[in-house]
């Protein structure tokens, strides 16, 4: 295990984020793609210059119509999670202990993820509103509510824990997009497969990212980032659009409906949480780290009896039967 260099003081999260600012800057383009090279909404949307627009627009209508219910729910939900970008790019400007310069390797990360992520939301809402299923009005309201409402995910403004965070929800949304794409094959629609499987494919290319950022940090800094994973995991990680709503309801009215729906099609359930956990573990050597304090030492041995503990909790877990009707489909 690395030692801090010795200016650093165990803990200091400004002078471990400067120590790892250069790493930011040199090793960033291995997770991002120069943006001639990069898919965009316009390759798999039908193309309005051609004679044929109307024709391939009827042909998405088609496939659209044998999606299940519960899918167009999980798939509007995701949607919605996309174009809440804004508070996304917004928060993570704000964490603290970061160089702030627009030159330097947080920002330029900041803004070539958000501009990668930008896509996602602008293909699949074009998609929605083509299908012919969607109340676009009330699916405009619930994304406008998300960002209004912004989110509350326990990690304030905490390099360690935004990270972290991080790590986690990119490879939830990879999980959830793979899982509509692999449904959505089996019914028929092979264009919302191809959609989805891409932006599942950037979803995991960026917790790589967020992934190596941790595991740079627990290299210098082992006990500090340990009792934030620890800290993340009791609070647990909340779904970034944990306060969807559909018009006239209240904060978060909708993202239980939307969970279940999920957990019906098994696009997202608590098992996968369960997975994703243990990947981190995995991934971050959890169980190898040494040169913890006690402190550092009791929430490594939290971390790695919690799977066990969630496997037990997620049997238990009983998901509604009956489908919730959304204002946002017709039908």
């Amino acid at each position: 295990m690395q030692e801090l260099p010795l200016n650093i003081p165990e803990g200091s999260r400004k002078e471990v984020m400067t120590y790892l600012e250069p790493y930011m800057l040199n090793e960033m383009s291995e997770y991002l793609k120069p943006v001639e090279e990069m898919w965009q909404p316009a390759d798999f949307l039908p193309d309005s210059s051609r004679s044929t627009f109307f024709e391939e627009v009827r042909d998405l209508q088609e496939s659209a119509k044998e999606l299940p219910y519960d899918l167009v729910a999980v798939l509007i939900g995701d949607t919605i999670t996309e174009e809440a970008l804004p508070t996304y790019e917004s928060w993570l400007t704000m964490v603290e202990d970061v160089n702030k310069n627009e030159q330097g390797g947080w920002m330029k990360w900041v803004r070539a993820w958000t501009a990668e992520e930008n896509r996602h939301g602008d293909l699949l809402n074009k998609y929605l509103y083509l299908s012919g299923r969607i109340n676009m009005r009330e699916f405009e309201m619930s994304t406008q509510h998300l960002i209004a409402d912004g989110f509350d995910i326990g990690t304030g403004a905490d390099p360690y824990r935004n990270f972290i965070y991080t790590s986690f929800q990119e490879l939830a949304t990879n999980v959830s997009h793979r899982r509509v794409a692999g449904i959505s094959k089996k019914s028929g629609d092979k264009l919302l497969a191809k959609m989805c499987g891409v932006i599942a494919a950037d979803e995991a290319r960026h917790a790589k990212a967020y992934m190596s950022f941790i595991s740079k940090a627990f290299e210098v800094d082992q006990s500090e980032v340990m009792l934030a994973f620890e800290d993340m995991m009791r609070k647990k990680i909340v779904m970034p659009a944990h306060f969807l709503r559909e018009s006239g309801e209240p904060q978060g009215g909708a993202f239980a409906h939307f969970s279940d729906a999920a957990q019906r099609m098994n696009v997202y359930t608590a098992l996968d949480y369960v997975d994703i956990l243990k990947e981190l573990l995995t991934e971050w050597k959890v169980d190898q780290i040494s040169g913890l304090n006690e402190q550092g030492e009791k929430a490594r041995d939290y971390l790695m009896r919690l799977p066990d503990r969630l496997i037990r909790l997620a049997d238990r877990i009983k998901v509604p039967e009956l489908e919730y009707k959304f204002k946002w489909i017709y039908g």
